[in-house]
């Protein structure tokens, strides 16, 4: 057996194999919230596929924390029914799954939210937009009360676990990051305080779900912007990690944009965050999850040999090619995905597919 296909374990989650289908966002839930048919039928086909741990598109913990629309919720109690039936058709056909909690802040899209998007500090988000409001200190305490009850939502629906967005310029990377956090008081100031929203999240994620339930986090570990957080800033929240209950850290970054890349065709142009991840190793004995542009069995198994990731995680690859796992063991070398960028709708249209060919 190859180290991909080994089994894993995560807290007490235990997993067929090392290959995870990282959050993608498939603006497939209607206004509510609920995800629509076709979206469970994506996860039912992952899960067939052979994936050993599926990890959702994020899911918004406050209605102000709603990124776009179509976004799946876990906001409200009456979500609960509709998310059961999305785990229920993983688990029937043998898979686990992972929900991801998220809160967009200043990347809030204009049409997807009530009032106008709120942040640490008000600082547009990259490439413009409007303005955020600066959060108060009542509104920082009810949002972090909003994870940990989003999480006891998830739990309550049947997900194996939660996953933390904290990465790619959302609310939680905004705090961590003095490129958007320019905050003077409790919450920013010094790298300590710029974290502390990440970990008063963490804990009352913990305090809702128990000591047991596998708690990941996304770490977006650098920004790659000017002024924002440095690989050595990351490495040190990497480092704090096991002390606040998460479980495992999926390693990212970019603070807007950096963290998908386009025409990836060679070996060695996949991993692109196998720099960051060996730092990260460093730091922590933590589970990690590395994702970024792996397409290649072999560049899989040596990252995993060398103990850099625990885990391969794959988004673009899985919409393509849903049962790229079994293919990986029936002999196929490659995915057939050529880093095209296009699996997201345009303008005016919703739903995650592969359109290379369209």
């Amino acid at each position: 057996m190859t180290k991909l296909f080994e089994p894993g374990r995560i807290a007490g989650l235990i997993l067929a194999n090392r290959l995870v289908r990282s959050a993608t966002a498939e603006r497939m839930a209607d206004e509510a919230g609920r995800p629509e048919p076709p979206l469970v039928e994506i996860y039912e086909a992952l899960a067939q596929g052979g994936v050993g741990l599926i990890i959702t598109g994020h899911a918004f913990v406050h209605r102000s924390g709603r990124c776009h629309l179509k976004m799946t919720g876990v906001h409200d109690d009456d979500l609960i029914p509709s998310l059961e039936a999305l785990t229920r058709a993983v688990h029937d056909q043998g898979g686990k799954v992972v929900m991801q909690i998220n809160h967009g802040g200043r990347q809030c899209a204009e049409d997807a939210i009530v009032e106008e998007p709120l942040a640490p500090s008000p600082v547009p988000r990259t490439g413009g937009g409007p303005r955020p409001r600066e959060l108060n200190e009542a509104q920082i305490r009810e949002l972090i009360g909003a994870y940990g009850r989003a999480a006891g939502r998830a739990k309550a629906a049947g997900f194996d676990g939660v996953q933390l967005h904290g990465a790619h310029g959302y609310l939680i990377n905004q705090f961590n990051s003095p490129a958007t956090n320019w905050r003077k008081d409790g919450w920013g100031g010094s790298m300590a305080r710029r974290l502390r929203f990440l970990e008063e999240v963490a804990a009352a994620v913990r305090d809702e779900v128990g000591s047991d339930y596998p708690v990941l986090i996304k770490l977006g570990i650098q920004d790659f912007v000017r002024d924002g957080l440095t690989l050595d800033n990351g490495v040190e929240i990497v480092r704090h990690l096991d002390d606040w209950g998460i479980d495992a850290v999926e390693i990212s970054g970019g603070l807007g944009g950096q963290n998908v890349r386009k025409d990836i065709l060679r070996p060695d142009e996949e991993a692109y965050f196998l720099p960051q991840a060996r730092k990260a190793r460093e730091a922590t004995d933590l589970p990690l999850i590395l994702v970024g542009g792996l397409r290649s069995k072999s560049v899989m198994e040596r990252i995993l040999e060398e103990g850099t990731a625990d885990f391969i995680s794959l988004s673009r690859p899985l919409i393509r090619e849903p049962d790229l796992p079994l293919r990986f063991q029936e002999g196929q070398d490659k995915a057939s995905c050529v880093s095209c960028n296009r699996c997201w709708p345009p303008p005016g249209e919703y739903g995650v597919k592969c359109r290379a060919e369209e």
